[in-house]
C-alpha cells in the first residue's frame, strides 16, 4: 500500500511524533462513500457497528457477544 502524500501527515501531542493517513486503508475499511478526514480531526472507531456492518454483508449472524469495555467513556 502506498502512505498518502496530501500533507494529511501530522504533529502528534506526545513528543511530537509524525503521524500519516493512508488513504487505502481508510476507503477500505470506512468504504468508499465516507470522505477523508480533515487534518487535525479526531477519528473515532467503533467496533460494534464494524461487526454489524460484516454480519449484514456477509447474510451471517455474529455470535452475539459484544466485548464490553468499561474504561472507556460514555
Amino acid at each position: 500500500m502506498k502512505l498518502s502524500t496530501s500533507g494529511l501527515g501530522q504533529q502528534g501531542h506526545e513528543g511530537g511524533e509524525k503521524k500519516c493517513l493512508n488513504s487505502e486503508l481508510w476507503h477500505a475499511c470506512t468504504g468508499p462513500l465516507v470522505s477523508l478526514p480533515t487534518a487535525g480531526t479526531r477519528v473515532v472507531y467503533f467496533p460494534q457497528g464494524h461487526n454489524e456492518q460484516v454480519a449484514a454483508t456477509t447474510n451471517r449472524e455474529i455470535d452475539g457477544h459484544i466485548p464490553n469495555y468499561p474504561s472507556l467513556p460514555p
